[in-house]
């Protein structure tokens, strides 16, 4: 269930400038992102599966905090990365 290398890579392309750039807090926010959405996928399916959902809230946690921090320190670079994820309207 853990992203792969390659998918991990692609993310920080895409979201960070370089793979390398693992530090970037637009490719982590997109990399929690990615990983809440296979947890989600995960849960509909099984429903009772108590100790992922337990994970899935403290990944969504983490991506709130990361967001609340990208929006203080760079408005218009959270707004775009809102609109790329496409997580709200």
């Amino acid at each position: 269930m853990p992203l792969t290398k390659e998918k991990t890579a692609a993310i920080f392309t895409q979201f960070g400038g370089s793979a390398a750039n693992t530090g970037s807090i637009e490719g982590q926010i997109a990399q929690l992102t990615e990983r809440i959405s296979q947890i989600s996928g995960h849960l509909q399916q099984n429903k009772k599966d108590f100790s992922s959902n337990r994970g899935l809230l403290q990944l969504v946690g983490e991506r709130k905090s990361l967001l609340t921090y990208l929006s203080k320190q760079n408005l218009q670079g959270y707004r775009a990365l809102i609109e790329r994820l496409g997580r709200r309207k």
